[in-house]
């Protein structure tokens, strides 16, 4: 794929372009923003990745339009699940909802900046070494089974402070309340960080874990780092959005984890079968290629990221109206409902703790594999 460099400035001001739009048009004044708002910049944000993703078609041809997509898709599903650990983030240090906005951004800034690092370093590490696809396939395949472990989200798990943040609270002193959206206030003729800062911190902390399995995740789709680039920034441009569109819906995606786990499962498995394919290992086959197994083609691995999203999520739902059912039935015959899990509204207040506190302090568990980085004690 023989991509000009006009293109790669194109595409990189197109980005850079929106991150300032999000900036100065929707954060730089801090609000809370309505549903309405939310779902109209999603499309906007989804109808110019579609868009794009159409012109790679056009002018590249099928072959990279399917991987752009693939791509695109498996980014997307990887970031709504990144999303669990924003909602944990924000209710743990209890960001003010009109100052969630800034939080996200400069989070996703950050995150794209590090990707692009990320997908540097992979692209040229596969040019000069093709043993770097056993190491991405090995780092998906176990990233799958841990995402698997992890069984979904309850609702239930507390935020855990990190080596990072808890160094940053040791180096720098540290408000009790918010301040606006200042990142640090001098008090006393004394220079405090914030919450709001500490919250940044342990979002930029989490952007790192969610890189480790990104990158390698969409390498396994394509290796042209044009595709791979453009594929994640669009995937990170619409998450602020997304974050205020589903943010209540989220806890009932119970099944997304498994989902997940097969995708990475399944593009660990092909990043090995292509590893195979283009063996220099001496100790493997002799420094020969493997080509038994069939290397899969883009339009299968499309169908089957596609088919186990629409797939999990359909289990989610059904198994959200069944567990609503079930409490409908048993509130009817006059029985305790405590049994049955709910997945379409937060747990009750603990005795002594108003509705309100509980509802500040409620997140979402976050997989194993987040809180292995997010507390490395």
């Amino acid at each position: 794929m023989d991509v000009p460099f006009w293109v790669w400035a194109l595409t990189v001001g197109l980005i850079v372009g929106m991150l300032l739009f999000d900036l100065i048009g929707h954060v730089r004044t801090p609000h809370a923003p309505t549903l309405r708002e939310s779902a109209i910049w999603s499309g906007v944000y989804v109808g110019i990745a579609v868009v794009f993703g159409l012109l790679i078609f056009w002018f590249y041809g099928a072959q990279f339009g399917g991987e752009y997509f693939a791509g695109y898709i498996t980014e997307k599903s990887l970031s709504i699940d990144n999303l669990f650990v924003f909602v944990l983030i924000m209710a743990s240090f209890g960001v003010p909802r009109e100052l969630q906005q800034k939080v996200l951004l400069y989070g996703i800034t950050f995150a794209l900046v590090l990707r692009t690092v990320f997908i540097l370093v992979g692209a040229a590490a596969i040019e000069n070494f093709s043993w770097v696809f056993y190491l991405f396939g090995a780092i998906l395949i176990y990233t799958a089974w841990v995402q698997a472990r992890s069984g979904g989200h309850d609702g239930h798990e507390d935020y855990k402070e990190n080596v990072l943040l808890r160094a940053a609270k040791k180096a720098f002193p540290t408000t009790d309340e918010y301040h606006s959206d200042k990142l640090s206030v001098r008090l006393d003729g004394k220079r405090f960080i914030t919450p709001l800062a500490i919250a940044l911190i342990a979002i930029g902390s989490a952007d790192i874990l969610f890189a480790v399995d990104s990158i390698p995740a969409i390498f396994g789709l394509t290796q042209e780092t044009y595709l791979v680039f453009a594929a994640n920034a669009f995937s990170l441009l619409g998450l602020r959005q997304l974050f205020f569109l589903i943010d209540g819906l989220l806890d009932r995606l119970v099944y997304l984890s498994y989902g997940l786990a097969v995708i990475l499962g399944f593009i660990g498995a092909k990043l090995v079968i292509h590893a195979l394919h283009t063996n220099e290992l001496p100790f493997v086959n002799g420094g020969e290629h493997i080509t038994v197994i069939p290397e899969i083609p883009t339009w299968l691995s499309l169908a089957v990221i596609l088919v186990t999203l629409v797939g999990t999520t359909v289990a989610s739902l059904a198994k959200n109206r069944r567990d609503k059912d079930e409490r409908a039935e048993l509130a009817a015959a006059g029985r305790p409902v405590d049994d049955v899990q709910r997945t379409d509204a937060p747990p009750a207040p603990e005795s002594g703790m108003p509705a309100e506190a509980t509802e500040a302090t409620e997140v979402t568990e976050v997989t194993d594999r987040t809180a292995d980085v997010l507390d490395p004690r």
